[in-house]
């Protein structure tokens, strides 16, 4: 049954106040599409402006009994119609929706740049973008470069980035324990490294190749090298080898307790080239935390978990020196921590975002920073290397790389 209700008929407020007294218990409504309408003539009829406070409060009980709309609704509306004489819809949802910053075309070079640099966290990606832009001149970054961090997460999120690349889920790495009685102390200067091993598996009880990555303390410089053995004639060979290819003089060693590095030929070596030899506390994790971190983001990151046979040690030692170490310390950014001290006198590292920067470009940033060159290297030299390709470039030939050595090691 539907009735027909006439409420223009209402002309004062006694009337108004008969009506609700006699439809107390009876829901009658205006249609929704209507509300705005009914209310605007309803306050024009009882011109609600000039009533009192007691008379208002019975327009308002009729308003909020005909639309079934909230005291705290009605307020706002009839607010809006004392501004303005009308009483209308304050928003409306956008025709064409909601601007788009960041496009298709930016979230497919957002993919492009994490498959070539095997998904860096979302501080040194940005930093790659503007690299891109400001020192390569590669427009395409112009947007992407000033991204917040955040947004770029929420840009990896999307179904738009997943549908362009797949994700490799991270293996947990294996801790190792780490070195001497004694912490490093470089003081600011470079040339004191942390070193450890990272074993490239076993199949079938045979064991894979073994890494060496050495580690600068202070400008994160990283050299990585392979060989078939951790033995003495095949380890102290690569040692050197490292310890000649940090373009500073090395001043300090620092190992963990394995016995790979503790013995008497490694110290003997390192005595001969007077370096500082020290190995990693009991309970102190940190002593050799920096190579630790680097085994996982640098050397299983791109070498990964697979075993390796050890006839291929030369293969893969040549593709670290050609392609990795270049990448890393050339193109690839790192956080640099700040040490604050509060007012109570604790430490605290602060990783900021302004003060990332590749491993060379901390080492040129250094104080006096030619006098820790090796005789015979050159700042000049240094920087024909670092503009002799992008970072793009530089991650491309990595890939292309490792992806040739791989197929390779997997074809035997």
């Amino acid at each position: 049954m539907m009735i027909d209700m006439n409420e223009t008929k209402l002309q004062t407020l006694a009337q108004v106040q008969s009506f609700l007294a006699g439809t107390h218990d009876i829901a009658l409504r205006v249609p929704k599409s209507e509300y705005y309408g009914f209310m605007e003539r309803v306050l024009k009829r009882f011109e609600y402006a000039s009533l009192s406070r007691c008379d208002k409060g019975w327009v308002l009980r009729y308003l909020e009994h005909m639309t079934g709309l909230s005291r705290q609704q009605l307020t706002r509306l009839v607010l809006r119609y004392r501004k303005s004489g009308k009483v209308v819809k304050k928003r409306q949802p956008p025709k064409n929706g909601f601007h788009r910053r960041f496009d298709a075309t930016d979230v497919s070079l957002l993919a492009e740049m994490d498959a070539l640099h095997g998904t860096l966290s979302g501080p040194a990606t940005k930093k790659l973008m503007e690299r891109a832009l400001l020192i390569f001149g590669d427009e395409r970054f112009e947007r992407l470069s000033g991204i917040s961090v955040s947004h770029l997460y929420n840009l990896r999120d999307g179904t738009q980035y997943q549908s362009r690349r797949r994700h490799w889920t991270k293996t947990r790495p294996t801790g190792v324990p780490i070195g001497q009685r004694r912490a490093p102390q470089p003081n600011g200067s470079p040339g004191y490294i942390r070193i450890d091993s990272v074993h490239q598996g076993d199949q079938d009880g045979v064991k894979g190749v073994y890494h060496i990555n050495a580690v600068d303390s202070v400008t994160q410089y990283q050299l990585v090298a392979t060989c078939e053995r951790i033995s003495e004639a095949y380890l102290l060979p690569v040692i050197r080898q490292l310890l000649d290819e940090f373009p500073f003089a090395i001043l300090g060693f620092h190992s963990d307790n394995g016995s790979e590095y503790i013995n008497y030929q490694v110290a003997k070596m390192l005595e001969k080239l007077r370096v500082e030899f020290t190995k990693s506390r009991p309970r102190h994790s940190n002593d050799n935390a920096l190579a630790e971190s680097k085994n996982a983001s640098v050397v299983r990151k791109n070498l990964g978990y697979a075993h390796i046979p050890q006839q291929f040690a030369a293969q893969v030692n040549a593709f670290c020196a050609a392609f990795l170490n270049p990448y890393v310390n050339f193109h690839r950014p790192c956080f640099f921590p700040e040490t604050v001290t509060d007012a109570k006198g604790k430490e605290r590292k602060r990783y900021r975002y302004e003060k990332m920067m590749t491993p060379y470009e901390k080492f040129k940033s250094l104080p006096e920073a030619s006098q820790h060159l090796k005789l015979g290297i050159t700042f000049e030299q240094l920087d024909a290397i670092a503009a002799s390709m992008s970072d793009n470039e530089s991650a491309a030939a990595l890939n292309k790389a490792r992806q040739q050595l791989f197929k390779t090691i997997f074809a035997a």
